[in-house]
């Protein structure tokens, strides 16, 4: 079949048949400790490459350039958003990148192509009256005490979800202000944690009496909160605390970061408070800050005020 057909593997193909393939998964499992999460994004983006090569009658590391131009394009044609063909060609080139280095191939395919422009969408915050009113709920009622350390503790040091619910005791030095969290790669950091939240820990666990190798948060029997019974609870508090917008535990993390960056300008702390490898990631909550500066300066600006 020529190379620029559209005949392309279903999105829900999920088995590996390539070796190579099946190797560079093993290293990121093992090598790289990615995420189940992470894993499995690479396995799907992966596998409709194999299904492609499959196509053009040859093998994943075979492909030339021009029979990844029409991969890329049988997926645009598809139905693929820009940002989901951006993510299919991040796999590839990392997938490429590395059989380079294993010296299975001698250059890749993918270096030369680039990925199409999708729109940037700036993540929603919370704005700190929004914050505050969120966190402070009430700690008379029922997994109160709880509630109010688990968004105290989310707002105060903007951890991802999966870092929240696989937090121990061992890891909060409420002394020191700090929490200690494993993030993305198995990268251990220390987050400052604020005032509010270390009180709000301190009087979960003086009414728990927990060990310091239990949950912080524990769920059902004992074991480590879920990350869907955090997501179901916190848009159960937004509610009953009057915000109705649609809070996940993501939007705590945005909102820490944007007011952070609002307050202090210091991109590169912000990045490490995040734990992110790249500082672009973290670059996104500058466009936040600028939308913040721009309507300050609207308000104020006796040259900037617009009729009507």
């Amino acid at each position: 079949m020529p190379a620029n057909a559209a005949s392309t593997p279903a999105d829900d193909a999920t088995s590996v048949r390539d070796v190579n393939v099946a190797a560079f998964l093993a290293h990121l499992k093992v090598e790289r400790r990615m995420s189940a999460h992470t894993l499995d994004a690479y396995q799907r983006d992966l596998v409709a490459l194999e299904g492609w090569a499959q196509v053009q009658g040859g093998e994943v590391a075979s492909l030339h350039v021009e029979q990844l131009r029409g991969f890329v394009a049988a997926e645009h044609r598809r139905g693929l958003s820009p940002k989901s063909l951006q993510r299919r060609l991040s796999a590839c080139r990392s997938f490429y990148g590395w059989l380079v280095k294993q010296g299975r191939i001698a250059a890749s395919p993918a270096a030369s192509i680039r990925s199409p422009k999708a729109p940037r969408k700036l993540p929603q915050v919370l704005d700190p009256d929004e914050a505050k009113a969120l966190v402070e709920v009430p700690t008379d009622a029922p997994l109160g005490l709880r509630d109010r350390a688990l968004l105290e503790l989310f707002y105060s040091s903007g951890l991802r979800l999966s870092e929240l619910c696989a937090l121990r005791w061992r890891d909060i030095d409420l002394a020191d202000a700090l929490v200690s969290v494993l993030g993305k790669g198995s990268k251990q950091r220390s987050v400052p944690v604020g005032s509010h939240a270390r009180a709000a820990l301190a009087e979960w666990r003086a009414s728990t009496g927990a060990a310091s190798d239990a949950p912080v948060f524990p769920g059902r029997g004992g074991t480590p909160i879920t990350p869907r019974a955090v997501q179901l609870r916190l848009r159960h508090l937004a509610q009953q605390q009057g915000l109705f917008k649609r809070v996940h535990p993501h939007l705590l993390r945005h909102s820490f970061a944007s007011h952070i960056l609002e307050s202090s300008g210091d991109l590169r702390g912000v990045q490490e408070l995040l734990g992110h490898a790249d500082i672009a990631t973290t670059q996104i909550y500058t466009h936040l800050d600028y939308q913040h500066l721009a309507k300050v300066y609207d308000a104020a600006h006796p040259r900037a005020k617009r009729k009507g």
